[in-house]
């Protein structure tokens, strides 16, 4: 055994300590993070990946969920040459260190690529395409970003058409194009030309610049890899910034995990502009040389997919998922017409995992549903659960070297740290706290600021949660989420947990209903099981049965299709405020002559009502009315 391959043995047992339960998370820790030879970047990460494994599948892209049995493959080294193609075209465009290139594409071959180039000759920014073109505009602003990466025409003509308008409007020096997975090299579709604007297909223009190679300097470990928006969907959204650091250490987190090998595959349809896609099954997988199937430009929002699921984790041997409980929700009721043997757990997060859904879904596939949290601030995952030591209601334990607290913010913004069993806000400190939010660009680099959100190093998540006494997060909704009942503080965990109780409720969110006399009053929204014989009747008498106050117990439950969720699955509970004002508006105005229409929407961040009146109507009698609630308002006469 030569001196080299002993000194990359004991890299190795650095690197990957057992990590299989809850206990052994001291001995991990007792080996600082320093000492584990971290690689500096992602670039670094993605090298290292490809001199260890060159010839080894790395990604698996399927054209669409019906075409999953004609995948585009790309092995470690391939992908490495990619990102030098891609990453050398962007510094021929003029992209250095602190420059964002903005990202706005589905899922493909090409994006997979495309990010990393972008985390290596400058910063990305991945851009939700859902997004209205005034906040795309103001996120391109905000980041600084001259140079876009976008989808074609034959990829998502509405990706494309925003592009094109927003390059029209000067916002941009280039715009480089991808193409569907697996699109022919023989029919590329014409682009219109833009003064001044550089446009092109980015495979085309790459394709003469070095592949082996990057001709820039590489990034280091505290330069910034990437501004992610947050979820949000009124206003235009935060950027939170990450660092090359913290990515990685959060991977490699991840990746530590003793219960996949490098032999495990794992299947990613959560969309790019999303950290779980980035840290979990992109970065992640590259530690241990994973391969990675990648869905279709849909992902989970492919109703084709779901007929093909089973058959697609059986033809690739997958191992471990990740999605939103909705996914899980609905693969419940797929019946499993495969092997599916290989499948050794499934991860969920951004949202609750309503005990009907978790039971529904273990028991029709026999596979175990692994709950982990995680916030974009603190990079992406936080902490995980472990399929042999089920924790009920807990979200999971910390990762390896992040730091996790409750706190009760005092009156002059102080944090006061809670023991154990004691609801508060949950913060955390360590090394993937994110460096802060972009406030500007200076021309050369973003400018960042912690806006309130981070104190001493630690970052105020706004979830409620208690610790239990081995340090397992157990959380109880939003901060921002109370329900102020005559000044009675109400946490609507524990209507939803009341309601989730019941074997035919797959989700429920509670909100406050405005209230003339108490200011508000809780309501309750849930959605039920495919064939479920409940009604709202009977789900108000099993909430008030089980919760345990009664000025808690809601004054209705109403039965919908789906809760609203924003682009990355979370629970928009402003969706269901806006509902809540509504309805009581409609209750409240019965009655009231020349009444037109009386609707409410999520306004800035707030809930607005707006009521449409006849010309003859009595304006005085409705601004009276509407004056009873601490809501705000808008009255329009037609």
């Amino acid at each position: 055994m030569t001196e080299n391959s002993t000194l990359e043995d004991t890299a190795e047992s650095l690197l990957w300590p057992e990590y299989r339960n809850p206990d052994d998370l001291a001995a991990i820790e007792s080996v600082p993070l320093a000492a584990r030879g971290l690689p500096e970047s992602t670039y670094a990460l993605l090298a290292r990946a490809a001199r260890k494994w060159p010839e080894r599948v790395a990604i698996t892209v399927l054209p669409e969920a019906a075409r999953w049995r004609e995948p585009v493959r790309r092995s470690f080294s391939q992908l490495l040459a990619d990102v030098h193609r891609y990453a050398n075209l962007l510094r021929e465009l003029g992209v250095r260190r602190g420059d964002a290139v903005a990202l706005i594409a589905p899922n493909c071959a090409e994006l997979i690529p495309a990010t990393l180039a972008a985390q290596l000759a400058g910063v990305a920014a991945p851009i939700n395409g859902g997004l209205t073109h005034a906040h795309i505009a103001e996120l391109l602003r905000r980041s600084g970003a001259r140079v876009l990466i976008t989808a074609g025409p034959d990829l998502a003509p509405d990706a494309w058409e925003s592009a094109h308008e927003l390059a029209s409007r000067g916002l941009l020096d280039a715009v480089l194009v991808l193409r569907p997975t697996a699109a022919a090299k023989d029919t590329l579709t014409p682009l219109p030309p833009i003064d001044g604007v550089r446009i092109g297909y980015i495979d085309i223009l790459a394709g003469e610049h070095d592949w082996a190679t990057f001709a820039g300097e590489p990034p280091a470990a505290s330069d910034l890899a990437a501004l992610f928006h947050t979820g949000g969907t009124t206003g235009v959204p935060k950027l939170a910034a990450h660092r090359h650091s913290g990515e990685v250490a959060n991977a490699w987190m991840i990746a530590a995990n003793s219960m996949l090998d490098e032999d495990a595959v794992i299947f990613a349809a959560l969309p790019l502009f999303h950290v779980n896609a980035l840290v979990v099954t992109l970065l992640a997988p590259l530690f241990r040389g994973q391969s990675v199937v990648w869905a279709g430009p849909l992902g989970y929002r492919d109703p084709a997919l779901y007929g093909e699921f089973w058959k697609i984790v059986a033809r690739y041997e997958v191992a471990a998922m990740s999605a939103v409980p909705t996914v899980y929700a609905v693969l419940a009721q797929c019946p499993v017409d495969a092997d599916i043997s290989s499948l050794r757990y499934a991860m969920v997060g951004a949202s609750p995992l309503p005990p009907a859904v978790r039971e529904s879904f273990q028991s029709h596939t026999g596979v175990t549903l692994v709950e982990g949290y995680g916030l974009t601030e603190a990079t992406c995952a936080t902490a995980r659960s472990f399929p042999d030591a089920v924790r009920p209601g807990s979200v999971g334990q910390r990762m390896p070297y992040q730091q996790v607290k409750v706190v009760r913010v005092a009156e002059d913004e102080g944090w006061e740290v809670l023991p154990a069993g004691e609801t508060g806000v949950l913060v955390i400190g360590g090394p993937t706290v994110f460096a802060g939010y972009v406030s500007g660009h200076t021309g050369h680099s973003p400018v960042l600021d912690g806006m309130g959100t981070v104190v001493d190093g630690w970052v105020s998540t706004g979830d409620l949660a208690h610790l239990d006494a081995d340090g397992f997060i157990h959380l109880h909704g939003r901060a921002k989420d109370l329900i102020i009942r005559g000044g009675h503080n109400i946490d609507p965990a524990v209507i939803e947990d009341a309601l989730l109780a019941h074997p035919q409720v797959t989700a429920a969110g509670a909100v406050g209903r405005p209230d003339a006399h108490s200011g508000e009053v809780p309501v309750a929204y849930v959605t039920v099981a495919a064939g479920a014989d409940v009604t709202e009747a009977d789900l108000l008498a099993w909430a008030g049965d089980r919760v345990p106050e009664r000025a808690a117990a809601p004054k209705t439950v109403t039965v919908l299709e789906a809760l609203p969720v924003t682009a990355v699955g979370k629970p928009y509970k402003l969706g269901l405020r806006a509902d809540a004002v509504r309805r009581e508006l409609l209750d409240a105005l019965v009655g009231t002559t020349g009444i037109r229409s009386v609707d409410a929407a999520v306004e800035d961040g707030a809930v607005v009502a707006a009521v449409e009146l006849e010309a003859s109507a009595d304006r005085q009698v409705v601004e009276s009315i509407l004056g009873r609630y601490a809501i705000g308002w808008k009255i329009a006469v037609r």
